[in-house]
């Protein structure tokens, strides 16, 4: 099916130096794909330019007189900032012009924004943050990373359905193994709330696998791992410093001397390999997930690959139809709360 997707090309640390180039790329791999180039119009014209390259029947730009900064408040964003390059790409999906909107901007924003002009869907009480990262023998998908601080038992439910329905739709497993990041796997270990979403998360006709805790997340036992946006966004930055800590590392001993830099050149097909398999840019593109839309958050220090992948998210997300799949799915969990 043909996707158009709407680039906030304005937000990241980057802008249009980022966006731009990725945009252009990305028309060249997937051929059905449309997009739209949301910001100043005069900065993206001359940054096509730079890639010989300018607006065509699957290549536009939209004007957006302003941007919001990576450190504005979300309500002033949201308040103010109305012909911004964020909301006028999320509002490009609510009008129907586009199928999705990805942003590398300010998140706070960005999840303000969007709940705010697309709403949530019928039954979801709130959106949340999810994305994938490398495990032992493929990726596992983690919500929510921050958009919800404190969660209800009921809420962290509502994660677990969601997360088992995406993971379902973009990566073909029928029945994805969902667990409850906890501090112990024994019964009795977690405070009321976890507990309580345990027994909520069980009866549920997801394929529900218990409690995990943190040593777990990267060991494959499970598919979608659950937790409130503190302790999920907390494991998100100790799992990408513990990254850097083990690539600067490693690079350190291998230029220790002369006899390490020469096992370096033995073993660079293998390095190269390593660095690929756990590159966090392949798994740009966080979902926020529960919208009456798809919204895609890119990370703000994305590069041209790392932007690509975050609208190859978007575009996937499209043509599974996973907010329409999530609608069912939190109806059906409705529905049998109330019978």
């Amino acid at each position: 099916m043909a996707v158009t997707v709407a680039i906030d090309a304005m937000g990241g640390d980057h802008g249009p130096a980022v966006t731009v180039p990725a945009a252009v790329a990305i028309l060249d791999e997937i051929p059905d794909l449309a997009l739209i180039l949301v910001g100043q119009r005069d900065k993206l014209a001359a940054a096509l330019a730079k890639q010989n390259s300018q607006e065509h029947d699957r290549l536009r730009i939209q004007h957006a007189a302003e941007t919001v900064a990576m450190d504005e408040l979300p309500a002033q964003a949201l308040r103010n900032k109305k012909d911004s390059s964020m909301r006028v790409a999320i509002n490009l999906v609510k009008q129907g012009a586009a199928n999705a909107c990805v942003s590398a901007g300010n998140t706070g924003a960005l999840m303000a924004t969007a709940r705010f002009v697309l709403k949530t869907l019928p039954g979801v009480d709130r959106p949340a943050i999810v994305t994938a990262w490398p495990t032992l023998n493929g990726h596992v998908h983690i919500l929510d990373l921050g958009a919800n601080v404190d969660c209800s038992s009921e809420l962290l439910q509502q994660f677990g359905v969601m997360g088992s329905v995406l993971v379902s739709a973009i990566h073909q497993k029928p029945e994805p193994r969902v667990g409850l990041l906890n501090i112990g796997v024994e019964d009795i270990k977690g405070n009321t709330t976890i507990k309580r979403a345990a027994e909520l998360l069980r009866a549920t006709n997801i394929n529900y696998c218990g409690y995990v805790e943190g040593n777990e997340i990267f060991a494959d036992t499970v598919d979608v791992v659950v937790c409130d946006g503190f302790v999920g966004n907390v494991a998100l930055k100790t799992m990408e410093g513990v990254a850097q800590m083990i690539k600067h590392n490693m690079k350190m001993e291998f230029e220790r001397n002369p006899f390490t830099r020469l096992a370096a050149l033995v073993a660079l097909p293998v390095m190269n390999a390593f660095r690929r398999r756990i590159d966090a840019r392949r798994y740009n593109g966080a979902s926020l997930i529960g919208l009456a839309g798809t919204v895609i958050k890119s990370h703000g220090g994305a590069d041209v690959l790392a932007f690509q992948y975050a609208i190859r998210e978007a575009v996937t997300e499209v043509e599974q139809k996973v907010p329409l799949r999530i609608e069912r799915e939190v109806a059906t969990l409705l529905a049998e709360h109330t019978s």
